[in-house]
């Protein structure tokens, strides 16, 4: 059974194993670019497939209207099932939820795919980040 929903603080081992997982073993992100004082003070959201977390990601506090979406993360068995979607579907609510009118995300490249299809339109330069190539995205959101 999928569940998406807010972390709960017993869940923040397992989205930090997942977030290594993905960040620092299999795109070799230095750990100490992946982890920051952020992940205290932002909501995460988790994705969970029969009762481990296979999908996270982190919410900042909206700013002027506009919220930030990191540190997506899916496992490499839940890729291509939704449940990246689910859990992006579900932070962005929260952001609508919290007055924020715009999501916005620094996407790799690898990834702007996915995102265009959840419908995030890309803006400005490719730069570097932990090494990676990103561009940022944003999409409007319905406030509720």
């Amino acid at each position: 059974m999928n569940e998406v929903r807010l972390a709960r603080p017993g869940d923040m081992p397992e989205v930090l194993a997942l977030r290594h997982a993905v960040f620092v073993v299999e795109q070799l992100v230095p750990v100490e670019e992946e982890y920051d004082a952020l992940d205290g003070t932002c909501e995460h959201a988790v994705g969970r497939v029969d009762g481990a977390v296979h999908a996270t990601g982190r919410l900042l506090d909206p700013v002027d209207g506009v919220a930030v979406v990191g540190r997506m993360a899916v496992a490499a068995e839940a890729r291509g099932t939704g449940l990246g979607a689910a859990v992006l579907a579900f932070l962005e609510q929260r952001a609508a939820d919290r007055g924020a009118h715009t999501v916005e995300l620094h996407a790799q490249t690898h990834a702007l795919g996915f995102y265009a299809k959840q419908g995030y339109v890309a803006y400005g330069p490719l730069y570097l980040d932990a090494g990676i190539e990103h561009r940022d995205m944003r999409k409007s959101v319905s406030v509720v």
